[in-house]
Order: structure tokens, then sequence, then C-alpha cells
């Protein structure tokens, strides 16, 4: 196996396990369409420098078996926002908190919401929610959110999940601007109900979202 394939295996193994949370070498193995054994080395290999780390489950007969994880350094990997920018929005966001009242501040980022939600909207444009979602969706992955959406069966409405977020450390210090992106899914569509189903600071690997179309009376 070339270097180059080798990179490109280990890119899609730290790819998956950001989707996946966690997962055994058997499972990621198979979704690479590689042996077990050679999974196995490059988690390894990964290990060494400190992407992926491992932790062993008794779920199941027989001996514990392995399921591997992204490091906060693994994660890090799929910032598109650096570290230095991260550094200077937290200075600012502190130093902001300190001279602004809350409403104010609170105001502030309201405000910033819309104009970011007009900004999308111009860029998405007209169309059916389905089509909105999936030039949303799009835009977010340029973004470097690794975002995915998923219909449900029924076609009551959508699962939108981010499994990465480009702004973690910001949001890890200043839990509200979670808040204003709840807010900008809404404003974004102000045909739907959105619905926060899952926060990454509170638990699991991703956000995720439901949105479901408001339904006329009558």
């Amino acid at each position: 196996m070339t270097s180059e394939v080798q990179e490109t295996t280990r890119e899609a193994v730290l790819s998956l396990l950001l989707k996946n949370g966690e997962s055994s070498a058997s499972k990621l193995a198979s979704c690479l369409g590689v042996s077990v054994q050679a999974m196995r080395r490059h988690l390894r290999s990964l290990q060494d420098v400190g992407l992926v780390k491992a932790s062993q489950s008794s779920k199941g007969p027989g001996r514990p078996s392995n399921l591997w994880e992204l490091t906060v350094q693994g994660r890090t990997r799929f910032n598109s926002f650096n570290s230095g920018s991260q550094d200077f929005a937290l200075d600012l966001l502190s130093a902001v908190e300190t001279n602004f009242p809350k409403d104010k501040l609170a105001n502030l980022f309201a405000k910033q919401t819309i104009t970011k939600a007009n900004l999308y909207n111009k860029k998405i444009g007209p169309g059916s929610i389905n089509t909105r979602l999936a030039k949303f969706v799009e835009l977010r992955n340029q973004e470097g959110y690794l975002a995915e959406l998923h219909p449900q069966p029924d076609n009551s409405g959508w699962y939108l999940n981010a499994f990465h977020c480009s702004i973690s450390s910001i949001a890890e210090q200043y839990p509200f601007v979670c808040d204003q992106e709840l807010q900008l899914i809404n404003h974004i569509f102000p045909d739907c109900e959105v619905k926060r189903v899952q926060w990454r600071l509170d638990a699991g690997h991703s956000c995720g979202f439901y949105i479901a179309p408001i339904q006329a009376d009558g």
C-alpha cells in the first residue's frame, strides 16, 4: 500500500470517527473495505501521533474489545477556523462581555444572527424546503461543519446533524453562541418548526436539529 493510499485511508478513518463518535476496528474496516489487521495498523499509527485513543468495551460475550474515538487533537484537524483566529475571537468576546450589559450583548448577537441569516437566504434562494435545506447543508459544509441531512421515512421532517463545529472552542466557553445557532436556522426557515434534539456540549458527538414544516391551519 503506497503512502498516499495510507494517508487517504487514515483521513477517512478520522472522518468516520468524527461522525460515529466511537467505533471498533472491525466496523471501520468494513466501512472502508480493508482488512481488520490493516485497520488496526492504521489506528495504531494514528494513536502514535495523538489523533485517536482506545477504550475497552465489555459489551456482549467474550473478552473486552477496543472502541476507538478521536482525541481533542484529532478533532482540531477538522477546524476551518484556526486556533489563532479562535483565540482572537475569545479575547474579543471576553472584552465585549466585560464592557456590555447582558441585555445589550444579547441584542447585539441577535442582530448579528439576523444579518447572517439574510446572507444565507441570498445564497440559498427560493425553492422547496428540501431544496433549501440541501443548499444550507452544502454551505455549512463549506464552513467546516460536516453536516448531514436525514429525511424522516414518513416525510414529516428532517434531522440535521453537525458532526463538527468550526468554533467549538468558542462555544465551550460561551454556550450562548449555540443558542444563536438555533435562532439562525429558525430565521432561515421561517416556514418550519426547528428544535434542538442533541447538543454536543451536553452529550453525544454531534449537534442535532429536528426540522419540520409548519402545517397551515385548516
